[in-house]
């Protein structure tokens, strides 16, 4: 068995996850895997409650579950509410395969532009069926007036954070340039992964330091009017077992995407500046219900895909 869960543990770290952190530690126990937060690849100006971070193991349990039923285990999740780790206790089952765990390791976050076209109403319809977590809500936003609603957040959001040095400071610590450094530290964002060309770091650097705000914002403005459509993940709690069921959504809604051969890339800026956060809430009608993440969707070539650290690297 230790060989198997390491092996749903491998699936588990193809999972998204902010900047590409992968700000995970896994444990395997006699009959569970245990996911932990690691604080030591945490994004403290970006996401200085580790929302986003508890976001991405909640989508590495959603990988790690897919892979679980597809080679042989029923699961028990135990959610964090009153522990800082998510427990998850496997049983040997009828091994159910299908789309969505075929979908894991070709899901990529994709974040050029995309080619205009319209998902047809039949995918679409599969895409909004998702199954969803206990609340946890899709909000679809696909007319010309809804993506201009939020195309104004996430302009006003690329305004602010990229008027923060701290922020610019923060991602160019997590941005990769070239090969050799993707490839020495297996994380974080390589530049041909989000269709950039390659770079010496003192380059890369000044580049992206001298980046304006506007600049970014009409770079993102064009991203997302190249879309399909986005979707906002919400949740009614803004707690951590909340955020894990989030990314358990999030992951879900992308390997069914993928499975369908449509793109999606996360534009959190809306939500990210915390003045802007309710607004967005407001403006886009969601009630009581948070805002944890927005993603566009649409189609487009693949891209090389993000490394990530071997097994052994992320076992406690």
């Amino acid at each position: 068995m230790l060989t198997d869960l390491r092996e749903l543990i491998r699936y588990a770290t193809l999972a998204a996850n902010g900047h590409n952190t992968q700000p995970w530690k896994f444990a395997i126990r006699q009959d569970a895997v245990e996911i932990h937060p690691d604080y030591s690849r945490r994004l403290p100006v970006v996401d200085p409650e580790n929302r986003e971070l508890w976001i991405s193991l909640g989508c590495a349990l959603e990988n790690l579950l897919v892979a679980a039923r597809a080679t042989g285990y029923s699961a028990e999740v135990t959610y964090p509410d009153g522990a800082n780790v998510i427990r998850v206790r496997l049983a040997p089952d009828t091994p159910q395969a299908g789309p969505l765990f075929d979908a894991i390791p070709r899901r990529q976050t994709t974040r050029s532009v995309y080619d205009g076209r319209a998902v047809p109403s039949a995918d679409l319809d599969r895409v909004q069926s998702v199954p969803l977590e206990p609340g946890v809500t899709l909000r679809f936003l696909v007319t010309p007036a809804e993506m201009e609603t939020v195309l104004a957040y996430v302009n006003a959001g690329n305004l602010q954070q990229y008027a923060d040095k701290a922020f610019v400071a923060e991602l160019i610590h997590w941005l990769r340039f070239n090969k050799r450094e993707a490839m020495t530290r297996l994380d974080g964002l390589y530049s041909r992964c989000s269709s950039n060309p390659e770079a010496p770091r003192w380059l890369g650097r000044m580049v992206v330091g001298g980046t304006k705000p506007q600049e970014q914002a009409d770079a993102d403005a064009k991203k997302l009017r190249s879309s399909s459509g986005a979707v906002v993940v919400a949740s009614v709690t803004d707690d951590r077992a909340a955020w894990v069921r989030t990314g358990q959504v999030y992951e879900r809604l992308a390997l069914q995407m993928t499975a369908l051969d449509i793109k999606s890339a996360l534009l959190n800026q809306p939500i990210e500046v915390a003045a802007l956060r309710g607004q967005f809430q407001s403006a886009l009608g969601l009630g009581a219900s948070l805002p944890q993440l927005l993603v566009r969707f649409g189609y487009a070539s693949d891209l090389p895909r993000s490394l990530r650290r071997p097994v052994a690297q992320v076992l406690i």
